[in-house]
């Protein structure tokens, strides 16, 4: 990361605030801060992500009265939804929903399981028990999976998958958002949770952030936005 930093910003990075979930307690504050140490930065602050997401998003520099602000963060392998209050630049964190083992991983199996599936049919072999075969289609499928979110269709292109057998293929966004229809409306029962457990209604969430790869899918924005009349 520290390498990352330097290389988008073109020059040494010393000093960083450091991003934790809202469920780490103080000792794994401590082992975070302490892997910054080893990494030779000099470590500023630990912050929580759905504090961080509302800072990168300029939130804090709103003034007035107090807002209240819903973070949607789902990322490849872990989904948070968060509520928190901003006032006066203060954040405090009401509440926190979600899965830490759900995330866009999932949503690329069901496409690899579609795909293993059409190959079994088409070309009588069954590649799940073949490592090579299925990464190199779930590598495929993650790349679909992200042309999707801008395009209504893509094409799926593998050379010798399996046994020396090309695999040319499509898949429409339509189908896509089936085949995940049950996984994209789970997303919405921490949405409905957090803001529940702080005791807000849905109609006084004044600023809802998406985060991660994820929310960039249509179907996952149109939901939330429907949910939250946004």
């Amino acid at each position: 990361m520290e390498e990352t930093a330097e290389a988008y910003l073109g020059k040494t990075v010393t000093n960083a605030d450091v991003t934790v979930p809202t469920y780490f307690n103080d000792s794994q504050h401590q082992a975070t801060k302490d892997a910054g140490t080893i990494a030779g930065l000099k470590v500023l602050r630990i912050i929580n992500e759905p504090t961080a997401a509302a800072i990168a998003n300029g939130l804090d520099e709103k003034v007035g009265a107090e807002r209240n602000v819903l973070i949607f963060d789902l990322g490849g392998g872990t989904f948070d939804v968060s509520t928190l209050t901003i006032e006066d630049g203060i954040f405090d964190v009401k509440s926190t929903a979600g899965d830490t083992h759900f995330g866009g991983e999932d949503f690329d199996n069901r496409i690899v399981n579609h795909f293993i599936a059409e190959f079994k049919r088409k070309h009588k072999k069954d590649i799940s028990e073949n490592k090579r075969a299925v990464r190199r289609l779930c590598t495929a499928c993650e790349r679909a999976k992200r042309t999707l979110s801008s395009s209504t269709q893509v094409s799926i292109e593998i050379d010798s998958l399996y046994e020396g057998i090309d695999f040319y293929t499509s898949i429409t966004r339509a189908r896509f958002e089936e085949l995940n229809a049950d996984l994209f409306c789970g997303t919405l029962d921490p949405v409905e949770k957090a803001p529940r457990d702080a005791k807000l209604d849905k109609s006084q969430i004044h600023d809802i952030v998406l985060v991660g790869g994820s929310t960039r899918i249509p179907r996952i924005q149109k939901l939330l936005q429907d949910l939250m009349k946004y």
